[in-house]
């Protein structure tokens, strides 16, 4: 499983978690939380984590160290302390062929950070400016497939999403009224054969 599937043959755009010490570190939700808001809002301070999670000064310190020693953030430049500022080291965590306890651990946390991350958009969408509310998408299919089709599609939507990929790391090229999206790609065999709702 990963967060997101990084275009093919692209370098240093991945952190790839193996070993099930890393796997169960990464398991936490508010080091989850803190290696999102750094690819999104990052660099940025333990202070700064802390005011963006709702969570100690101290423990983002913590958490962030944590994460610094499963390579998955590092230290940015400047400041010193607490006021130091943290960076992620990849755009992506991947941990496909991680095949441990640790890993479907990590597979269940990652779903339930998804799930709180949607309920919350639900909660809050009526907020938003109608045209986002009508653009936003919600709703699921049952389609037959091989495992090497459903792979195939994998690949195809990564292609498709790396398209918008340039404007992540240059927000020159974002157009103008370009907001953040969460796109959730969830694709699983239906042991039980419900139909879509």
């Amino acid at each position: 499983m990963c967060e997101r599937t990084p275009k093919a043959g692209t370098p240093n755009r991945s952190v790839h978690l193996a070993d099930p010490r890393a796997l169960r570190a990464y398991a936490h939700s508010t080091r989850m939380k803190l290696v999102g808001l750094l690819r999104v809002e990052g660099p940025f301070t333990a202070t700064r984590a802390a005011e963006l999670t709702g969570e100690s000064v101290a423990s983002c310190s913590y958490h962030l160290r944590m994460l610094a020693k499963y390579g998955l953030v590092e230290e940015a430049e400047g400041g010193q302390g607490r006021e130091k500022p943290w960076r992620a080291t990849a755009r992506y965590t991947v941990w496909q062929g991680a095949d441990s306890e640790a890993a479907e651990a990590l597979n269940t946390a990652m779903a339930e950070r998804y799930f709180e991350r949607m309920t919350q958009a639900v909660e809050t969408r009526q907020q938003l400016p109608r045209e986002w509310r009508e653009a936003e998408q919600y709703g699921d299919d049952v389609v037959y497939l091989t495992a090497a089709e459903l792979a195939e599609l994998g690949e195809q939507f990564s292609v498709l999403l790396e398209s918008y990929g340039e404007r992540f790391d240059d927000p020159s090229r974002r157009p103008e009224g370009a907001e953040p999206v969460t796109v959730l790609r969830i694709a699983f065999r239906n042991r039980r054969g419900e139909a879509a709702s």
